[in-house]
């Protein structure tokens, strides 16, 4: 950011006073330009025991598969976001049950929260984000062509949950892979 968003004028990076991180601060009309992490918001639709997935049409990860998902918009709910995704990128009618995942990215400066969702109905398809949409059993999951890790991660802990019958929310951070 080189200039205030509310003044025009040109803004500093520093620390302000009573904070302890580093901000754009507008000193022509004072204000402090915060940055927050994105929420990204999706579901797991379930039909019979089996998991829709989309193969993305956009990068990033042009070709790979993924839950339904992305970025909340600004005067929705996370639940709203997460529904709106799953009809924008297949095509799908869901009915939300409990938040599943609750991932933490620091290192991105992203959230992503995963709701289980119930589809009524196997009706759905491509939206413009997706190239295909399909449903998969476990045994049948492209795990070496999953997009995110926050994907694979909730489908993992999805289908172990499946097998012990207890079903919880599931918090957690998402760190780097140390380079070697």
């Amino acid at each position: 950011m080189k200039f205030c968003s509310d003044c025009s004028a040109p803004v500093r990076h520093g620390v302000p006073d009573g904070d302890d991180r580093l901000r754009h601060i507008c000193d022509a009309c004072g204000m402090i330009h915060y940055q927050n992490p994105k929420v990204i918001a999706g579901c797991i639709p379930i039909f019979e025991g089996q998991v829709l997935l989309c193969r993305r049409a956009i990068e990033p990860r042009m070709g790979l598969w993924t839950l339904p998902a992305g970025f909340m918009e600004l005067g929705e709910t996370m639940a709203e976001a997460a529904t709106r995704e799953a009809f924008e990128e297949a095509q799908v009618e869901v009915e939300l049950e409990a938040l599943y995942t609750l991932f933490s990215l620091p290192h991105i400066s992203q959230v992503y929260a995963f709701y289980r969702a119930r589809m009524p109905e196997a009706r759905f398809g491509a939206g413009t984000e997706s190239l295909e949409v399909r449903l998969f059993e476990e045994k049948d999951i492209p795990w070496e062509q999953l997009a995110f890790e926050t994907v694979r991660r909730t489908l993992q802990l999805f289908f172990s949950d499946q097998k012990s019958g207890e079903v919880k929310i599931h918090i957690e951070d998402i760190l780097p892979r140390p380079s070697v």
